[in-house]
């Protein structure tokens, strides 16, 4: 696979909530350095984050638009989030499955043909803001 297929193969698992599909494409090695927090390194940390959206969050992405660059090294992907906040987190507004439409992005390095890192962004605020009305 390219690494464009790669990573369209990486979201479609998420939308399938295949999580054994996705982790099946990531580097042993990954970096995970979410919107906010410190940088997950390794598939066993990625697992327990992947765990924890899983029971926390219910989420679909849609309007996906990705990017590739020659080198095949570096993949963007900028998309919808369609979710359902079931589970708080602390420091969080309370959850009771609210419904949110969030705009975000992601940015991926590949190497030797798998994903080694991957990059999120979204405004925290607004998805706040969002989950609280």
């Amino acid at each position: 696979m390219t690494s464009l297929e790669t990573v369209k193969q990486y979201y479609a698992c998420f939308n399938n909530k295949d999580w054994a599909g996705m982790l099946a494409l990531l580097h042993p090695e990954v970096r995970h350095e979410p919107n906010q927090g410190e940088p997950r390194i390794g598939i066993e940390l990625f697992t327990e984050f992947l765990q924890h959206m899983d029971e926390s969050y219910e989420e679909t992405l849609t309007e996906m638009v990705f990017f590739d660059e020659p080198t095949g090294e570096r993949v963007a992907v900028e998309f919808v989030v369609n979710g359902i906040y079931k589970k708080g987190e602390e420091g969080l507004p309370e959850a009771h499955n609210q419904t949110y439409i969030l705009p975000a992005a992601a940015f991926l390095g590949l190497k030797d043909g798998k994903i080694s890192r991957v990059t999120t962004y979204y405004n925290l605020p607004l998805w706040i803001q969002l989950v609280s009305e």
